[in-house]
């Protein structure tokens, strides 16, 4: 299967959920379509959400919650 990645638009902080008492957008196994929302980075208070280019099954996130990210780092690991 091709593989592909979702990036991070902006830097920031990670987060896999909308609000910490909410449940993850999205887990390893979950199949996604283009434009699925898999995460959002806060950046100086400003959340903006993460939304996926291509759809497919996530194989894995390459990063944790809360995690600091640069622009253009790889979140998400799809097959598709």
């Amino acid at each position: 299967m091709d593989k592909s990645v979702i990036v991070s638009p902006l830097p920031g902080i990670f987060y896999r959920t909308p609000s910490p008492d909410q449940p993850n957008y999205c887990e390893v196994g979950d199949t996604i379509k283009a434009g699925s929302v898999i995460g959002v980075v806060e950046v100086m208070k400003s959340f903006h959400e993460v939304r996926a280019e291509v759809g497919g099954k996530i194989d894995a996130f390459l990063i944790e919650n809360e995690d600091p990210v640069m622009a253009g780092q790889p979140l998400v690991k799809l097959e598709r």
